[in-house]
């Protein structure tokens, strides 16, 4: 794909995705699309083994933006930054096709080891605000993370993940459409243990109340 038609797929998916944006000329004043076309030129050179001259790229889009994406990931199409402040994608990550990530995400490592030490994102994925997800490891396709969400495991399809360290709390194999995502309507697993808790809690109390009422009857009777 060559220059202007990335320029030109940049603004249809920044137009797509974000509400707020009311003209194609707003586009260019945007974080996720000015860090993409930085992107594309530093991995060209990264792949061509100009490793200093990619970082080099690399390092001005981070400055810019404040949005570090390391020359050597490896991105799909579709792929969104809403706002994007903060958010962090290491050398070896790869990210699929429709994948939209939110400020302050990271997807990094977890020590200095070689190799593959970044996640793997399928496609059709959001991952919200805040979220960080460390490892070598892949989060399925058509997956939701939750925003705050520390993932270091292995995420199934269709899953949605929330917590720290994340959970799957959800899954039901269907797409995640990219036009309707949110990050509020999460389940939230503390909250649900705490109601069972307190079920638990309010059913011990009643078999005690009852317990007790068994035994004053038992004394009256003895008492006659």
């Amino acid at each position: 794909m060559g220059m202007i038609s990335n320029i030109t797929e940049e603004i249809r998916i920044v137009r797509e995705r974000d509400p707020a944006i009311h003209s194609a000329m707003e586009v260019f004043l945007y974080p996720s699309f000015k860090v993409m076309l930085h992107y594309r030129i530093a991995h060209k050179l990264y792949r061509k083994g100009h490793y200093f001259w990619a970082r080099w790229v690399s390092q001005r889009g981070v400055r810019k933006t404040g949005i570090e994406i390391h020359p050597g990931a490896k991105i799909g199409k579709g792929f969104f930054i809403d706002h994007g402040n903060g958010v962090i994608i290491g050398e070896t990550t790869v990210i699929g096709d429709n994948v939209t990530l939110y400020q302050g995400v990271t997807l990094g490592g977890t020590g200095k080891e070689h190799g593959k030490r970044h996640p793997t994102i399928g496609n059709n994925v959001m991952i919200s605000a805040g979220a960080k997800v460390l490892g070598s490891f892949t989060i399925g396709d058509n997956s939701k993370i939750g925003a705050g969400s520390v993932v270091l495991s292995e995420v199934p399809s269709g899953s949605t993940v929330v917590g720290v360290p994340g959970r799957v709390v959800k899954r039901n194999n269907m797409a995640l459409p990219q036009e309707t995502m949110n990050q509020t309507d999460l389940p939230d697993p503390v909250k649900e243990d705490i109601a069972g808790l307190q079920r638990v809690n309010a059913e011990m109390a009643n078999r005690i109340l009852e317990l007790e009422n068994r035994l004053q009857a038992l004394e009256k009777e003895k008492t006659r």
